[in-house]
């Protein structure tokens, strides 16, 4: 699986290679972006194991924590939607600009 670091580690601007994280003694977008997903997908999979604990009648998971974990991941997912759909608006934006 391709992830976005690596898609953006290739990129470059006027012939010269965009810089990194690394070479800018931040996190980069690309890394920021990552670990963002990374997260929402975290918050899926405790949700699922959560809701599997309490279908199945394992102690410990209770109906009250799978409602939260299944919430919290879908405000999460809502949210990384949400960003998406903005980061699209303005490459438009950008893209339809008249130069």
């Amino acid at each position: 699986m391709t992830n976005i670091s690596q898609i953006a580690g290739g990129l470059t601007l006027g012939g010269q290679a965009l810089p990194t994280g690394a070479q800018t003694g931040r996190p980069s977008f690309s890394s920021l972006v990552d670990q963002a997903l990374t997260a929402v997908s975290d918050s899926q999979k405790t949700a699922t194991a959560a809701e599997a604990g309490y279908t199945s009648g394992l102690s410990g998971y209770t109906l009250g924590k799978a409602l939260v974990s299944s919430d919290r991941a879908a405000v999460m997912w809502n949210a990384t939607i949400g960003v998406r759909n903005e980061l699209v608006n303005a490459y438009q934006a950008v893209f339809n600009m008249q130069i």
